[in-house]
């Protein structure tokens, strides 16, 4: 089987289920975004793999990299075509993992008392630029509501995904012996 099949040639590209539309799309946009924030995901996995300090993240990305495809999966699939319904659904559960990851490695740094830029270990500053790509999917997914009804838990835990990669790459730093990296304006 061929990888390529052309159909995209005129910049169109098929939705899940449920005809076509441009490639600059709204929802194309939306689900782009959270492709490209999974595999920003990986690349920081990969990272994590040789910095044994921080491995234990790894679960928690790996989990959440399946919720990324869930929600991409979502996002590429109009709600009133057939395959919508079989497509696994985001939990409130979801929501609440990122929520207690964020609360159990917050009580583990000390509080941050300035803004921070991203640095200090390479983990870190790839899970600011994970962070970073996870904002902009959730610009895109908001767009994306104002044209169509999507599952809102897909905006609730693309939130709560960005303030959980911050606390992330704080925590990499930190278990690293990085220093973090403290904006000192102008």
């Amino acid at each position: 089987m061929k990888i390529y099949t052309k159909t995209g040639d005129t910049g169109e590209t098929s939705l899940f289920g449920a005809g076509r539309v441009r490639k600059n799309h709204t929802r194309v946009q939306a689900y782009g975004a959270i492709d490209e924030l999974n595999s920003v995901m990986g690349i920081v996995r990969v990272t994590l793999g040789t910095e044994y300090a921080i491995w234990e993240l790894d679960p928690v990305l790996a989990r959440i990299q399946d919720r990324l495809f869930v929600i991409g999966s979502l996002l590429a699939t109009p709600k009133d075509a057939a395959l919508y319904a079989k497509i696994p659904q985001l939990a409130e559960e979801d929501i609440i993992f990122l929520e207690v990851t964020i609360d159990r490695l917050s009580l583990q740094m000390p509080h941050l008392h300035s803004f921070i830029l991203p640095g200090g270990s390479r983990a870190a500053a790839e899970l600011h630029l994970a962070r970073a790509v996870c904002r902009r999917a959730e610009r895109d997914i908001t767009a994306l509501t104002e044209e169509t009804d999507i599952d809102l838990k897909i905006l609730q835990y693309t939130n709560r995904l960005s303030d959980a990669l911050f606390e992330m790459a704080r925590f990499a730093n930190w278990k690293l012996g990085k220093d973090e990296v403290q904006w000192r304006g102008i």
